[in-house]
């Protein structure tokens, strides 16, 4: 079942759920100072290195996401969560890249406004309207 606020990628032969929950946007905002910073983050990387540590975290981050989602459900059972060493074992620079993809389409989904539009008539409902 595809979830409408996240991605997929495959690390190692394993399908992960990429998710932005608050818990991760938390993290990113004290890491870059806001999720509005990421993307220049990313862009401004002053080296291929940083760049790929950059891409490592925010995908062990968002990966491990659906894993404490799925522990907090099956505290009977719980799954081991992703290292960032795991990431680099399991990943090559050239998937890495193309991760980034799924990254920014699960930051989108998460912080995606669903708003239905049903021109003036919304208005009406708001006090003092």
């Amino acid at each position: 079942m595809e979830n409408e606020r996240s991605a997929f990628i495959n690390i190692g032969g394993e399908q992960y759920e990429l998710i932005l929950t608050t818990k991760a946007t938390k993290a990113i905002a004290s890491r870059y100072g806001g999720l509005e910073n990421l993307g220049e983050r990313l862009m401004k990387a002053e080296n291929f290195e940083m760049a790929l540590d950059e891409i490592v975290w925010l995908l062990t981050i968002m990966a491990n996401q659906s894993i404490l989602i799925y522990n907090l459900k099956h505290k009977d059972a719980p799954k081991e969560l992703l290292t960032e060493e795991e990431v680099e074992l399991l990943t090559s620079p050239l998937e890495l890249a193309s991760y980034k993809n799924a990254i920014t389409e699960a930051m989108f989904k998460g912080t995606a406004r669903n708003v239905v539009s049903e021109g003036d008539e919304g208005s009406k409902n708001q006090p003092g309207a």
